[in-house]
């Protein structure tokens, strides 16, 4: 186990520019080499991503190892294990830390059946135990009712972070790195799928996951007419609508808006959630916010427990009138 050394990020390319989650994973992973007196590296795989390795470095890499191959334009299971595989094989880190994004997820699991390890999903915070030298990965469990301390002694230690929750370091240009290329040997005949067409979601305004403001509506709101009120608020401070999930079930707001445990999860700056009672499926997908304010005509729903801030009273009159006030404060 000894021969293993060292912390590697996966770092995930969207569009061309390098996904929030990697700049994020960058600045814990940097700890985590810190703690433990080790080098942090990264990985880049894709399609013409060679050009993205200074901007990894400036991110906090001491290594950035390229796999750049037409046949990695497209994120591709098949193609995705077999070139990660032979890396991590090759570089062999003591610890290997992905997004819980779709890749993340998809990869993470197959890696670590290949490699004889685990991996621990969806981790909140991540620490390295001084006595053991082991990855202490802290995460959700019981749909976010509780958090449990993990640990595995097997080798690399593999973990996917949620977006949002580790903080990037300051981008330095001047940081100097060392850049390695790994050819990718793929055999064509070993990838199973193609992709055919890629459709994109028509998103207006602000993405949820790149929110740093979210006003959220629950099954209080009424109807879809309550969601007005929220998108007027959530504009006036360039924020992002969110819901639990019974207003997407009834049609009420696009299924895309849905946050909880089976739906997407977030950690703005500021979570707002409006009549939402406080389910531990919707907590589990907005409990990483760093502020929440609660504003529910029951005084006594589980959300005024996780909530930093809270209102009761009638969602009809409370919003009309912060959203007035917001107003002011800002035209102040």
């Amino acid at each position: 186990m000894t021969e293993y050394k060292g912390v590697m990020i996966y770092s995930e390319v969207t569009e061309g520019k390098l996904a929030a989650i990697s700049t994020e994973l960058k600045g814990c992973g940097r700890k985590l080499a810190d703690d433990l007196g080790q080098e942090l590296s990264a990985v880049l795989v894709g399609s013409g991503i060679s050009g993205l390795a200074q901007e990894v470095i400036a991110f906090g890499a001491d290594k950035v190892y390229i796999v750049d191959d037409p046949l990695l334009k497209d994120y591709q299971t098949d193609s995705y294990v077999q070139v990660m595989e032979k890396v991590i094989k090759q570089v062999m880190p003591q610890i290997f830390l992905l997004g819980q994004t779709s890749i993340g997820r998809d990869l993470a699991p197959r890696l670590a059946f290949r490699l004889n390890t685990a991996a621990s999903m969806d981790c909140l915070e991540l620490a390295i135990d001084p006595d053991s030298k082991l990855m202490l990965r802290t995460k959700p469990v019981y749909g976010g009712n509780a958090q449990a301390v993990f640990t595995c002694e097997s080798y690399p230690q593999i973990a996917t972070v949620r977006v949002k929750v580790m903080s990037p370091l300051e981008r330095d240009t001047s940081r100097q790195g060392e850049v390695i290329t790994i050819e990718a040997g793929l055999d064509p005949s070993m990838i199973k799928t193609k992709v055919l067409e890629k459709v994109k979601a028509e998103v207006e305004g602000i993405k949820l996951e790149d929110a740093e403001v979210i006003v959220s509506g629950g099954r209080g709101l009424g109807s879809a007419e309550g969601f007005k009120e929220l998108e007027e608020l959530a504009k006036v401070l360039k924020g992002a609508v969110g819901s639990s999930r019974p207003p997407c079930d009834n049609g009420w707001v696009p299924e895309a808006l849905h946050i909880g445990l089976t739906g997407k999860v977030v950690a703005p700056d500021l979570y707002i959630a409006v009549a939402i009672s406080g389910a531990s499926q919707h907590l589990a997908g907005c409990s990483g916010s760093k502020n929440i304010i609660a504003i529910n005509k029951d005084p006594e729903a589980n959300i005024f427990k996780e909530a930093r801030f809270g209102v009761v009273g009638d969602y009809r009159k409370v919003i009309p009138a912060f959203t007035d006030k917001v107003k002011e404060l800002l035209a102040g």
